[in-house]
């Protein structure tokens, strides 16, 4: 372990296809209501695939103030959002601002997309000028930048940009600055909305996507389905938590990340494993701790029989009785923004104490000898936990859970 220092979560919030607010989100993940629909597109869409998990009926004027709408994308407008809600749960207050001992680290795959998608139309298509605030809204420091500057955050402030590992990869490096004693409290997580013209045709072009129905570790599987939204944490030292007389929500006690190595898109069982070796090792947890695990469980072929095999690889005989759902089919794969909105449900899965559905599943998978909590829920004492993230590039992270009262 790196230090002694514990970290817990003070706080959280979501914006997400499920609504507004962390509770919104994780309701629909335990009750198995899936918020896919058909996707409403800004200009006619020539794709096949015409569904996602989107964020619908949100109004950025109804959160942000107008003076601050112009360099917002949704990707910040949905953070901001979510980081609001995340600092009320944990009693902290704009009219304080949080200092040079507070880090700002947000994981976004791209960062906002929909400006610069906008701004290519009217260069490209309409022999326009894009709109004056193009740069400072579409770049992927906008999210943790603004997170800094309206909390009055001084201490180091950066975007993470690891694909699909973004959000767990940005959660992790803030706990680790903490245990350092660089920070005390750092406001991580992560950001994405790509549900966008041109990005969707890009992912129909890999193939990867399902045109109906998204069923992780189930035979007969066809692919992912999109999502998007934004999830934010309040992590803090627990010494400096308490001294406020904050409640935390749960310890992040572990987190661990590595690389595959070896190919752009195809995973590595061995790679994944290695990645949630090193968080239980940095959380000081034997396997045979882990109650439940939230799996990245896309849904695709591949990458399911992957993180199959690395699970098998860790946790060996015990995998059949290991819980491992996939909530993918409730929010859609969130990319940058999978690891935070997944956290969420792993927090509330252990507040709550019921493992969340792996709905849409069908009849096993040789290939995937997981127990997927199939289609309902399973109430269960949820002590430890393990969350995983894997990205293109072969890029991987995990985060390891305990309890608040087992800290």
């Amino acid at each position: 372990m790196a230090s002694t220092r514990r970290v817990v979560v003070s706080g959280m919030g979501a914006v997400s296809a499920a609504g507004i607010g962390a509770d919104a989100l994780w309701r629909a993940a335990r009750d198995g209501r899936s918020c896919v629909g058909e996707t409403q597109f800004k200009r006619p869409y020539r794709g096949r695939i015409k569904i996602s998990a989107q964020v619908q009926g949100f109004e950025a004027a109804d959160h942000i103030e107008a003076s601050l709408l112009p360099f917002c994308d949704p990707v910040t407008a949905y953070l901001l959002t979510a980081a609001d809600e995340a600092m009320a749960q944990a009693g902290l207050s704009r009219e304080q601002p949080l200092g040079p001992r507070t880090a700002s680290i947000i994981g976004t795959g791209i960062g906002g997309i929909h400006t610069i998608e906008d701004g290519i139309y009217l260069a490209l298509i309409e022999q326009g000028r894009p709109m004056p605030l193009t740069v400072p809204r579409g770049i992927p420091s906008t999210p943790p930048s603004n997170i800094s500057i309206r909390y009055g955050a001084q201490g180091p402030c950066f975007a993470v940009a690891s694909a699909c590992s973004s959000a767990t990869q940005a959660i992790g490096i803030g706990a680790h600055l903490i245990r350092s004693g660089l920070v005390d409290r750092a406001i991580v997580g992560g950001t994405e909305d790509t549900i966008t013209n041109c990005v969707m045709l890009a992912w129909e072009a890999l193939r990867v996507l399902t045109p109906d129905v998204c069923r992780p570790f189930s035979k007969g599987r066809n692919g992912m389905i999109l999502g998007a939204g934004a999830a934010a944490f309040i992590l803090e030292a627990e010494e400096v938590a308490k001294a406020r007389g904050a409640r935390p929500l749960v310890e992040l006690a572990g987190y661990g990340t590595t690389a595959d190595a070896k190919d752009q898109v195809r995973p590595d069982a061995a790679g994944a494993a290695a990645c949630m070796r090193e968080a239980l090792r940095d959380a000081g947890v034997a396997d045979e701790e882990i109650d439940y695990v939230n799996a990245h469980g896309t849904g695709t072929t591949v990458n399911d029989i992957t993180e199959s095999e690395a699970l098998g690889i860790i946790f060996g005989k015990r995998l059949a009785q290991l819980p491992v759902s996939s909530t993918k089919p409730i929010h859609g794969h969130g990319l940058g923004a999978a690891g935070a909105l997944e956290l969420v449900v792993t927090i509330g899965a252990m507040r709550e104490g019921v493992a969340p559905p792996t709905i849409n599943w069908r009849e096993p998978d040789q290939k995937c000898p997981v127990d997927p909590v199939p289609n309902e829920a399973r109430p269960m004492p949820i002590r430890t936990a393990l969350s995983n993230s894997f990205a293109f590039g072969g890029i991987n992270a995990s985060l390891v859970l305990r309890r608040a009262e087992a800290a």
